[in-house]
């Protein structure tokens, strides 16, 4: 059975619309980052998220970072 769903995708709509729900840009998270211990420029979050490129650890430590209670997973199907 072949599965065309763009996982990748989904992660990447699922990460900006949090960062959308919560105010906050890739400055934003990028300082909110650094106060857990996590260095990544604007610039550098920006490449990893529009290319989809990012790991599931570093998703939690957005998530984390962005304070976040819950992750709404119907927003994977955009």
């Amino acid at each position: 059975m072949k599965c065309n769903i763009d996982w990748h995708r989904r992660a990447v709509n699922l990460l900006k619309s949090e960062l959308i729900r919560k105010g906050m840009s890739y400055d934003d998270l990028s300082h909110a980052l650094l106060g857990l211990g996590v260095k990544a420029t604007p610039n550098s979050i920006n490449v990893k998220i529009n290319r989809g490129t990012f790991s599931f650890v570093f998703f939690l430590q957005c998530a984390e970072a962005m304070n976040l209670d819950s992750i709404r997973l119907n927003d994977l199907s955009r």
